[in-house]
Order: C-alpha cells, then structure tokens, then sequence
C-alpha cells in the first residue's frame, strides 16, 4: 500500500453559507466540489499548509483556525487522510487559478457532487453537529 497524500481544508461559514471550489480539469476528481485547501508539504504543520494553499488558491489568508473533522479515504489510486479546519478568511477571496467558487447553504449541499471522503463532514455540517 502506498503511503496517504495528507491534505488540510478550509470549511469557511459566512452568513450561514459555506465556501466550497470545483476541482478542475486535470486533477483527482476533477469537476467534484470541495472545501478549498490542498497537500501538506513535509515538515509543513497543518495551520502553515492552510495558509500557503489559501494564499496560493484563493489570494487570502485564514485566521481563527480550529478542527473540526479528520477522515480518510481509500480510493483506487490513493489513499488522502483529510483534516478539516473551522476558520475565517481575512479577506474577500479570489480564484487565482481559474477554479469555480460558490457559498452554499446546508440544503444545497445534496446537489453538489462532493468526493466521498467528504461524506461525514458534510452529513454533519448539514444536521448541525459540526
């Protein structure tokens, strides 16, 4: 078995909505949607690889930084072991690499397609115990 691809995400709220990106074109699961954030460097922690990926996706930054929800997920051609985060952007964010971005509500999430390791935080984020 190959070792986990460690990723960290961003589950941002606003106004009862949350922010949520397409992965595009080219990439693992490409046209699902997901919570913004990406692969954890080595030696990097886990606030630092939040930061770096939102700066490096979304032009922003995160503060208030806390867990929320750890999974992990075998799919055919890896394994990703996720770490969710609860945070607030500093500023309004920009798709700095031409991915889509929407906030959605909690009854919007069932028509969205979102990668099954996302199946528990989402199920809990929509029955309000995350």
């Amino acid at each position: 078995m190959t070792h986990a691809v460690v990723v960290v995400a961003a589950v941002v709220e606003e106004n009862g909505r949350f922010l949520v990106a397409q992965r595009q074109t080219g990439t693992h699961l490409a046209g699902y949607w997901e919570f913004p954030g990406g692969k954890v460097h080595p030696a990097e922690i886990h606030e630092d690889a939040l930061r770096r990926e939102m700066l490096e996706e979304l032009n922003t930054s995160v503060e208030d930084i806390r867990p929320v929800f750890s999974a992990s997920h075998e799919y055919s051609e890896r394994t990703v072991e996720l770490h969710f985060y609860r945070c607030a952007l500093t500023k309004e964010p920009t798709p700095m690499l031409g991915q889509q971005l929407r906030w959605i509500s909690r009854e919007d999430f069932r028509h969205f397609n979102f990668p099954p390791a996302d199946t528990e935080l989402i199920a809990g984020l929509v029955e309000g115990t995350l």
